[in-house]
């Protein structure tokens, strides 16, 4: 598969039409139509590098399930701030939503037993609960050197009062996420169990780029700044050889996964501003 410097030209479109299966095409429906056009370049391109993909995918079975390929860009255009870049979908139908590191199992954030902190779900889900631990560092609740379960079930109870400010469930999380303009997109947008990731993740780079590339052009011409990519992981910094990145402020770290996260100054840094927890005015 041959993935080049992607630029944008539609003058493309006339002698190779993009010819989707139906499951695809329908899919394209939940993201906002200001991403319409450049997911069909994007989708377009990836047509090209490996002409039986699509049509080979619309025949299996995948995750994410319930035609979310493109959830993550279900928001328009103009308001992404920051495209926060994942791996993959997660490999379980309940969890995979088609939002990077967003689990569909989790519900409330915090446990409900007494002395409980994170709760079971979020426990169950590494990076999401690394992610947490490393905000609550970076709001001054939870000191660097002392983070332990009973000072983050501390934290649990003040969540638990009446009126409290604290962001109680991960759909609130995400939506203060999207409010701050973030594009929750994970570098291959699908997973399946029979598929060696790194097969399934080529012609999802190959989308990816191209995608990047229009929105430089799309953004510039409206006069909008270009988002910061935020990169976590290996599979995420891989895509900074492409000349696009260039184009793009970025920020990278270790993938949360790695209890090391927790600890990174510079993701504690970018994120204390944004309170995304309400941890702040607790």
């Amino acid at each position: 598969m041959n993935i080049s410097n992607p630029s944008r030209s539609r003058t493309t479109d006339v002698a190779q039409p993009l010819n989707l299966p139906a499951s695809i095409e329908a899919a394209l429906q939940l993201a906002d139509v200001s991403w319409h056009a450049i997911l069909r370049d994007a989708l377009q391109a990836l047509q090209v590098a490996a002409p039986e993909y699509l049509p080979e995918l619309a025949q299996d079975s995948y995750l994410p399930t319930e035609g979310r390929l493109f959830a993550a860009f279900s928001r328009p255009l103009a308001t992404t701030r920051y495209i926060l870049v994942g791996e993959g979908p997660y490999p379980r139908a309940a969890s995979a939503t088609g939002v990077c590191f967003m689990d569909g199992a989790v519900g409330s954030l915090w446990s409900d037993e007494v002395g409980g902190g994170l709760s079971k779900a979020v426990n169950r889900a590494t990076s999401l609960r690394n992610w947490m631990k490393m905000l609550m560092v970076a709001s001054g609740k939870l000191p660097a050197d002392g983070v332990t379960p009973a000072r983050i079930a501390a934290i649990a109870a003040q969540a638990h009062a009446p009126d409290s400010p604290i962001t109680q469930s991960l759909p609130q999380f995400q939506a203060k996420l999207e409010q701050q303009g973030f594009l929750l997109v994970n570098a291959s947008l699908v997973f399946r169990p029979h598929v060696a990731p790194v097969k399934e993740a080529k012609p999802w780079q190959v989308f990816f780029l191209h995608v990047l590339a229009s929105m430089q052009q799309e953004m510039r011409a409206q006069g909008l700044a270009l988002p910061t990519l935020v990169l976590w992981g290996k599979i995420a910094a891989q895509l900074q050889q492409f000349a696009v990145l260039e184009q793009f402020p970025q920020i990278c770290a270790e993938h949360p996964y790695n209890l090391s996260f927790i600890h990174n100054q510079e993701m504690q840094a970018f994120f204390a501003p944004m309170d995304l927890l309400g941890l702040t005015t607790a």
